[in-house]
């Protein structure tokens, strides 16, 4: 019997900031015929559920302690057979705008872990990463490109940071039974990141180790300490390293999760075009997919016309090969009807589920509830 087709919703943070909102979020979905939910747990750097290894989200203030998002859309949910899959944003931790109010949030106790600009790459690395100077010349320049990059991403590259980041996720993995890990931001802002003092050591570091003793000897007499021009000397190993310690993320991530939850799904949200994905964002989806390290690709195919959208899930489908995908589609900027025409494009394409982003978009101005009637009533036969 084939599996039924998964019909979920991103659902945004904001829908989850009270206990009012998180029932009529889980109800609208029921009544919408949609069975999965994507629900944003990890925003920035923070937790939208209680006890974590991330300070409380700064949105829930006006809550009492007692009020968990996460364990109130499972209890609700899953008496309405509807799954809950916990969204997460991996690498993106803040806004460069306003900066968390909580000191103990990792932009301020581990800011030598933050991702660099190529850009800044030289001045950045003489900097004390202690310093206020260092935090406030790298929000400066992020603002400033702020139609480009999302916010501050921690880099994949140290250590240490890789497991501070899979022990948030074991963590919460481990305490509620959701159905599933769904990873975003799995990526890097673009190619011309993760220049951190950090990183470009343990480039160099890589680097050396692979060359033999006269290759060193040239190598450490023309670049140097010059950790830049260690990435400029070798950069197609330089993007090779970065996509390595990212899919070396994924994997640890999804090990540790898999031991905590077994049958659990583990899904990205990821750019449709696997070979703009692999050399532009450094997310090598289908290497993780041959490697089984995804159970589901979900392809963000967000074109505003039905030839657009087409083309892009084409191209995640060959991308994914035979592997699972879900069509994440953008109805915030679609109308109901492109949103179904979208769904049917989807389904002769061989998705095995939809993702509509987002839920909080469709039900606010100048949508509204019937939005999401309308979809079920085409798409669904609701």
């Amino acid at each position: 019997r084939p599996e039924p087709e998964v019909r979920a919703l991103w659902v945004a943070r904001t829908s989850l900031t009270s206990p009012a909102a998180v029932t009529s979020m889980v109800e609208a979905a029921r009544a919408g015929g949609f069975n999965t939910l994507l629900v944003q747990v990890r925003g920035r750097g923070d937790a939208y559920f209680s006890d974590g290894l991330e300070p409380r989200a700064a949105a829930l203030a006006g809550q009492p302690e007692s009020f968990d998002p996460l364990a109130a859309t499972l209890t609700l949910a899953h008496r309405l057979r509807l799954r809950v899959h916990a969204w997460v944003n991996v690498n993106l931790v803040s806004s460069a705008v306003d900066l968390p109010a909580d000191r103990s949030h990792v932009v301020f106790r581990r800011p030598e872990w933050l991702m660099v600009p190529r850009p800044l790459a030289r001045e950045m690395v003489l900097l004390e990463p202690r310093s206020l100077l260092y935090l406030e010349k790298l929000t400066r320049w992020m603002r400033s490109q702020s139609s480009e990059v999302e916010g501050l991403y921690v880099s994949p590259v140290p250590e240490e940071s890789q497991d501070r980041t899979v022990s948030v996720l074991a963590d919460l993995v481990a305490r509620y039974p959701i159905d599933g890990l769904h990873l975003d931001y799995v990526r890097y802002p673009n190619d011309d990141f993760d220049y951190g003092r950090e990183s470009l050591l343990a480039f160099r570091a890589d680097v050396l180790d692979a060359l033999d003793d006269a290759a060193r000897a040239r190598y450490q007499r023309a670049v140097g300490t010059d950790l830049v021009g260690w990435t400029e000397a070798f950069p197609e190993r330089w993007r090779t390293f970065r996509r390595d310690r990212l899919t070396t993320l994924v994997a640890r991530v999804r090990q540790s999760a898999r031991v905590r939850r077994p049958g659990m799904t583990i899904s990205a949200a990821v750019y449709p075009d696997a070979a703009e994905a692999t050399t532009r964002r450094l997310q090598d989806w289908r290497g993780w997919l041959d490697r089984g390290l995804l159970d589901v690709v979900c392809p963000m195919a967000y074109a505003t016309d039905v030839t657009g959208f087409t083309e892009q899930m084409a191209a995640a489908r060959q991308g994914a090969g035979g592997s699972p995908m879900w069509a994440g589609i953008g109805a915030y900027r679609l109308s109901p009807s492109q949103t179904i025409e979208n769904i049917h494009v989807a389904r002769r394409l061989g998705a095995a589920g939809i993702v509509l982003y987002s839920y909080d978009s469709i039900v606010s101005p100048p949508n509204g509830p019937a939005y999401l009637s309308h979809v079920s009533r085409a798409a669904f036969g609701g």
